[in-house]
């Protein structure tokens, strides 16, 4: 919330709002041949969010999207905000058992699905009572059930113009972004509207909302810019990253495939003159330099000024080999969480030394010591922590909620788990998340550390770390490794690189080699999934 309660705060539909009225014939959605203007996009919203409202959803009521990446998903958004409503991401991975505990955790009153999880949706129906809507978007995938209604028919007619419950907008109205974290059930990160907007705000826009400011930003002219999230909008990366497009005026698109594909990336940013793109580090950008290494010269790609990771691992090597091929475009390598927002970066570009793991700290970030809670100096190793506008904490668990949002020195920061060294220039180098620390013969190994040593191997194409029970040890490294197209190497020969690399304790003891290590569309690790995989090697599975 802003210093004063009583100023004017931000709403992410007042902006929204005021865009539509000021370029009402742009395109705000692009999903392969279909185009939704900024008019059609507040219309088709509004009429979702009164529709909801008159179906007796209260203020603050929360909106499931179980949905792919599609013009829907940014819809359903912009109607609960403009209802005073909260929408509630969900990952399309997701399981019946895993819907269950994500729906009832959120009390959702509404859940938007795409058809092709009908299915699984009429699994859960029974076990969800508080859900009394639900609401089908066609994707090819069969007839809406008898116990949905059609979303097109809620939204493809009716009043135009903006909508507003009878409880009107306030920036304290919740945006709700449910995370896996690297370890037990989905969390709900709740941030209010206000603190959001400004924690994001990347654009000059004022600390106190005012809505003139968005219409003077539009009419000194310049082009809106169009941007791709590569990865899903039901993770923070590809969703904040489609709001700040939105948020600018600018475009979104959204490609139709439902896996990666990155020649159908390449093409949709040759074909709409994309300006900007997300992706999830090397699980992203590996394929991307495949594809162009294998066509040089195929695309024209020199829109393109700003491509931007975050969550995952962006390799120094890869950042280079797409410099080759995007000599104009900025690469932008953000340290953060759902939680916490603007901890470090990267920057760099052709001519430029890229680097990985490195990051310089962002304007309201630190590094802690978590016991002593006091900030760590050049050569001291502690949790990255960010001040600022940050989330009011978990949905329904206080616990969580006072582990993660600590008092340092006096002012209230986000610690999501993340450890760093502080170097004697003031950057730091990523160490690897806390929760996944291998613990062997008492020292402190993180995976990152070691993935990346690993990824600098000219066989390795992916890998994810892990430990695992060691009788001797109590811990002992292990990793999953998959290889470049017709590379050949040992798990020796990779055990021996690592060490040449990092201390002898940090290479792993065990190596599986597999096709595809199996990341989450997301590009994060799944590192329950290793584990498991490596204990079946080994013989040691529960």
């Amino acid at each position: 919330m802003t210093a004063d309660e009583t100023a004017p705060a931000w709403q992410y539909a007042d902006v929204w709002d005021v865009i539509a009225e000021c370029r009402p014939g742009a395109a705000a959605l692009i999903h392969g041949d279909r185009r939704t203007t900024w008019a059609e996009f507040r219309d088709r919203a509004a009429r979702l969010g009164r529709s909801l409202v008159s179906g007796g959803a209260a203020r603050g009521d929360r909106v499931a999207q179980y949905l792919y990446n599609c013009p829907e998903y940014l819809e359903v958004s912009y109607a609960t905000y403009q209802a005073g409503l909260t929408p509630v991401n969900t990952n399309y991975r997701y399981r019946a058992d895993e819907l269950r505990y994500l729906w009832d955790n959120a009390d959702a009153v509404a859940v938007v699905f795409h058809g092709s999880f009908a299915d699984t949706v009429d699994q859960v129906r029974a076990d969800v009572p508080t859900v009394r809507r639900w609401l089908w978007v066609d994707d090819g995938g069969g007839d809406c059930p008898p116990w949905a209604e059609p979303y097109e028919d809620v939204v493809g007619a009716g009043a135009d113009g903006p909508y507003r419950a009878p409880w009107g907008r306030s920036g304290d109205d919740i945006v709700m972004i449910y995370t896996g974290g690297t370890t037990g059930m989905p969390k709900g990160v709740m941030w209010l509207h206000d603190d959001m907007y400004r924690s994001f705000n990347a654009i000059g826009d004022p600390d106190v909302a005012d809505l003139e400011a968005i219409r003077a930003r539009l009419a000194a002219g310049g082009d809106p810019p169009v941007g791709i999230p590569a990865s899903p909008l039901m993770h923070a990366t590809g969703y904040m990253f489609a709001k700040s497009m939105l948020v600018q005026g600018g475009t979104v698109v959204t490609l139709p495939d439902r896996r990666f594909d990155a020649t159908a990336l390449l093409d949709a940013i040759d074909r709409e003159g994309v300006t900007a793109m997300a992706i999830v580090g090397d699980a992203f950008a590996l394929p991307m330099l495949e594809a162009l290494d294998a066509a040089t010269g195929r695309w024209d790609l020199s829109s393109l000024q700003l491509l931007v990771s975050a969550g995952v691992m962006w390799s120094a090597e890869v950042k280079a080999g797409l410099a080759r091929h995007l000599p104009t475009t900025l690469f932008a390598d953000l340290l953060g969480s759902t939680e916490a927002h603007g901890l470090g970066s990267s920057v760099s570009g052709a001519g430029t030394d890229p680097s990985t793991a490195t990051f310089s700290l962002g304007a309201h970030a630190m590094v802690i010591d978590p016991d002593a809670g006091t900030v760590v100096g050049p050569g001291g190793t502690g949790m990255v922590a960010v001040a600022g506008p940050c989330p009011i904490g978990y949905h329904k668990d206080p616990e969580k909620t006072a582990a993660t949002f600590r008092i340092v020195d006096g002012q209230r920061v986000s610690v999501p788990g993340d450890w760093a060294r502080v170097e004697g220039d003031g950057r730091i180098t990523l160490l690897g998340r806390g929760s996944l620390c291998i613990n062997t013969a008492g020292e402190k190994v993180f995976p990152e550390e070691v993935e990346e040593a690993l990824e600098t191997h000219p066989a390795v194409r992916d890998s994810t770390v892990v430990g695992v029970p060691d009788t001797k040890y109590g811990q002992a490294v292990a990793a999953v490794v998959a290889l470049r197209d017709g590379a050949d190497v040992t798990p020796d020969e990779l055990i021996a690189h690592v060490k040449g690399r990092l201390a002898g304790y940090k290479a792993p003891r065990h190596v599986v080699v597999v096709p595809d290590v199996g990341r989450a569309p997301n590009g994060k690790a799944d590192y329950a999934g290793a584990k498991r995989l490596v204990l079946d090697h080994l013989g040691d599975a529960p």
